[in-house]
């Protein structure tokens, strides 16, 4: 009789990755952590990278923080963590068919915005000044996994989240992370177009003709139709960097479709509008807990940073919500009320 089950530790998997692509990163030749760990007995490392990240607080508090709209009335919007789940999908579904390490690429998804700051994009505005260079929120995911939560996670997933944004220069080391750049571009553009027209903002028909014809309409059928190009882009015989790539034709429709999306939501009259609002209410969280920084939750701070990253800390891991109802107790409740619904930009 054939047994029900099949034990399959982290010795058996490590060796099955030895059948993946050739472009795939295993296990066995990772960079390894910062802090040497002895090994688990059923869990890889990028495994067990996947599982401490689903367990960081961070993590948990990108369902209260902006996608495009905040605090949006209806339930179907978006928020910054259906989002990540949606990334993690497309990008599991990139490095699968293109036989990558699926894990590695789950694990740089689930993480690759844990470092955003209340209201989305418009924090990034508002902390710049108080950070040489400005604030990026990739850069603070990092600072978040290593500094504040001791994750202690393997150096391809630390390098996935600092370079998942297109705007990071050097690229992901890792074709895995490649897959999480086109992975996110693909579920914010059919996803925020999705919630734009579901908001009134847009309509179907106001999308660009060349997107429409090219990927669908948003949602399911857009996200397929662009996973597929980039599939086709990166195993095009034409591909001779191997480098996971979209296919041309569909790679102008996303890119006409992400202008679109900047001129019609992104920069829209109502974002710009409301804008300034969003930022004040970061600044003066910020300011006031430079001057009174006994308020920082010792659970949740770097003692041995300056004050003003401490701030910074804490203010870019806020909610909208938590931030919005701070701002409401120290300040006033119609600074607060201003912002509804508010587009981000980003």
């Amino acid at each position: 009789m054939t047994p029900p089950f099949r034990f399959t530790d982290r010795v058996m998997r490590e060796a099955a990755e030895e059948h993946l692509a050739a472009a795939a990163t295993r296990v066995a030749g990772s960079r390894g952590r910062v802090h040497p760990e002895p090994e688990d007995p059923l869990r890889t490392a990028f495994e067990r990278d996947r599982d401490r990240i689903l367990h960081a607080k961070a993590f948990r508090r990108l369902k209260h923080k902006t996608q495009v709209f905040l605090n949006p009335d209806g339930d179907h919007f978006v928020t910054r963590l259906t989002h990540t789940l949606q990334v993690t999908q497309v990008a599991r579904s990139l490095a699968r068919a293109l036989g990558l390490n699926e894990t590695l690429a789950e694990a740089i998804a689930l993480a690759h915005d844990v470092g955003h700051s209340p209201f989305g994009h418009l924090g990034e505005d508002a902390l710049e000044p108080y950070v040489p260079g400005g604030w990026h929120h990739a850069a603070q995911g990092v600072r978040i996994v290593e500094v504040l939560e001791h994750l202690n996670l393997t150096w391809e997933v630390r390098d996935g989240i600092r370079a998942h944004s297109w705007k990071i220069d050097p690229p992901p080391a890792t074709r895995e992370g490649e897959c999480v750049r086109y992975a996110d571009r693909i579920g914010y553009l059919s996803h925020d177009a999705l919630d734009a027209i579901r908001a009134g903002v847009v309509r179907p028909d106001d999308l660009p003709d060349r997107a429409r014809a090219v990927f669908g309409a948003p949602g399911s059928e857009m996200v397929g139709t662009m996973i597929e190009a980039v599939v086709q882009g990166s195993l095009s015989p034409g591909n001779t960097a191997g480098d996971v790539v979209m296919a041309p034709e569909p790679l102008e429709a996303m890119h006409e479709l992400r202008a679109f999306m900047f001129g019609r939501v992104y920069n829209s009259e109502t974002a710009a509008g409301q804008k300034h609002v969003a930022i004040d209410v970061i600044r003066r969280l910020v300011d006031h807990h430079l001057a009174h920084p006994e308020l920082i939750p010792a659970s949740y701070r770097d003692t041995e940073a300056d004050p003003v990253t401490q701030v910074v800390d804490y203010v870019s891991g806020m909610t909208d919500r938590f931030a919005l109802a701070m701002h409401d107790r120290l300040f006033d409740a119609d600074a607060a009320s201003r912002l509804t619904p508010l587009l981000r930009i980003r």
